[in-house]
């Protein structure tokens, strides 16, 4: 599943090359189960509207848009613009939508938000309209600068909807002060793992993440959150930001389906420390990296440098 990291560098690739775009008309697929929101009010919510900008919200992408937004935008980024004719949609499922009326656009524009979660093996694409469909796409935005921004998810399990205020529960780790952290992780009797995990109180970080800064703290996955000093947890807060910032540098870890918004592949795999490495030497020690479950996660660590 795409962790912090991974959906922040597709939603950084997304806000440079369709902020300022706007959505002439969209196409849902047939398959229920990625829509949160029901098909009318995602198609009435994206049609004619601007995107104002691409963000990051845990590991949700956000689309804030300017609705009613009956005026043509000259995005930022042209490039793929043509006046290829739109491809009409195999699927009987598919939304009619209407031509963009040539005004001038509204001064004060409501907002709403278009929310996308990838699952396991979600993807956002800006692709060509004359470029082949993908047999599981579900969605498919077509733009007023010619391209396409297209939603495909093979396990169905990513997620899409709209909102006119969206928020997210815990706390951004990129953002958190030792104070907050000492308030999220003191008292915990869960593994520190589990509670690196939990969504409610530290959003975004994953599996992968919660490994690797575990490993750089030199904290044990099973250790009990509440026995952790708060010098403990200073280093471990340092570690999370410190992974999690180098991770964003090189695009994400690609171990199975995650590419960016240009298709392509992040780097940082070749930078784990102990995921994904049971059995081989730790890079600082020599010891065999341990692998164990923990609440029916995976938990990669050398039980010589974490202690």
């Amino acid at each position: 599943m795409p962790e912090l990291p991974e959906v922040e560098t597709i939603a950084r690739g997304l806000a440079s090359r369709v902020s300022g775009d706007v959505i002439e008309s969209v196409w849902l697929g047939q398959k229920p189960e990625p829509l949160k929101s029901p098909a009318g009010e995602i198609v009435a919510a994206l049609e004619h509207s601007r995107i104002a900008t691409v963000r990051r919200v845990g590991k949700h992408i956000v689309f804030d848009l300017e609705r009613d937004y009956v005026g043509r935008a000259v995005p930022s980024a042209r490039t793929g613009a043509s006046s290829a004719k739109g491809r009409k949609a195999k699927s009987s499922g598919s939304t009619k939508s209407r031509q963009t009326p040539k005004r001038e656009a509204q001064t004060n524009p409501t907002q709403a938000q278009w929310i996308v979660h990838l699952g396991m093996t979600g993807r956002l694409q800006v692709c060509e309209p004359q470029s082949d469909v993908l047999k599981h796409t579900h969605a498919i935005l077509k733009l007023a600068s010619g391209r396409e921004l297209r939603f495909v998810d093979p396990r169905r399990f990513g997620r899409l909807s709209v909102a006119d205020g969206f928020e997210a529960v815990g706390t951004e780790p990129l953002e958190a002060d030792l104070d907050r952290f000492l308030v999220l992780f003191r008292g915990r009797k869960t593994p520190i793992k589990s509670a690196l995990l939990n969504q409610k109180l530290l959003r975004g970080v994953g599996n992968i993440y919660a490994d690797e800064s575990l490993f750089r703290a030199g904290i044990r996955p099973r250790r009990r959150a509440s026995t952790l000093t708060r010098e403990q947890l200073d280093r471990l807060l340092s570690s999370v930001k410190e992974v999690l910032t180098e991770a964003i540098a090189v695009g994400g870890s690609s171990i199975s389906d995650y590419v960016n918004a240009d298709g392509e592949e992040g780097f940082f795999q070749f930078q784990h420390r102990v995921y994904g490495r049971e059995g081989e030497p730790c890079l600082t020690c020599k010891e065999s990296v341990k692998r164990i479950v923990i609440a029916g996660r995976s938990s990669h660590y050398c039980a010589r440098c974490q202690r």
